[in-house]
């Protein structure tokens, strides 16, 4: 039960990705031959009108296709929510100081990861840029073999569904549902490749990105009938 959660042992975390290259003309003739058959597939099943070519600026989505440039983390201590960006153009770097951070604060028994779709976007998305950068999946995110009640992942979306599972509800219509602040009061997800690769503005998606893993933290503290962080505890580091 959610009230049996230790609050402190919670890493809330989200993740802002764009395609491996601003345009789709920039990849290699396998990886478009690749790229051509993944959309193919989309048209079919009616996923997607656009051409090849026009898809390609969603490509962030997929693992394979994709990269991430940002993973905001943020946990609560005490009346405090501390927060920390990993953020950069060097995906490797971001990944490893990030799987750093995980083996050394969040590698405990009772260790929590908490995102917002996090089961089917957020965690398996970090571990997969991982194992393609080479890098070892810390405990806490690599469930291969794991029993359902032993993998330490919440999802915010899932708890809200109790069950029910025809639906996607967005971070910010649970928020605005739930009568907490929007994090979408700048820039959404949908903008997220035109600030990267036509702004060349990574901050500003660095904090957009603390302010969905803040939104995150208080969607939990909500569900757990618990007072919301007051904007005066938001630390940043």
């Amino acid at each position: 039960m959610l009230s049996e959660i230790k609050i402190q042992s919670v890493l809330f975390l989200d993740i802002e990705t764009v395609p491996l290259h601003e345009h789709y003309v920039k990849l290699d003739a396998t990886a478009k031959d690749l790229w051509n058959k993944k959309v193919e597939t989309l048209f079919r099943n009616g996923k997607t009108s656009q051409t090849t070519d026009e898809h390609y600026r969603s490509a962030g989505i997929y693992a394979e296709f994709g990269k991430i440039i940002c993973i905001g983390v943020g946990f609560i201590n005490k009346k405090q929510f501390r927060t920390k960006i990993f953020s950069g153009h060097d995906e490797k770097k971001l990944l490893s100081d990030f799987s750093a951070m995980l083996v050394k604060h969040f590698n405990k028994t009772d260790s929590l990861l908490c995102a917002h779709n996090g089961k089917e976007f957020d965690f398996p998305f970090i571990a997969r840029r991982m194992l393609i950068n080479g890098i070892k999946i810390p405990k806490i995110l690599n469930i291969a073999g794991k029993k359902p009640w032993e993998i330490k992942h919440l999802d915010t979306m899932e708890l809200w569904k109790f069950g029910d599972n025809k639906s996607y509800t967005s971070l910010n219509l649970l928020a605005h549902t739930l009568g907490i602040k929007t994090p979408k009061d700048d820039i959404d997800g949908s903008m997220v490749y035109d600030v990267y690769y036509n702004q060349k503005n990574l901050e500003r998606i660095a904090n957009y990105c603390r302010k969905d893993v803040l939104t995150v933290a208080q969607i939990l503290l909500r569900m757990r009938g618990e007072d919301l962080i007051k904007q005066e505890n938001v630390l940043s580091a």
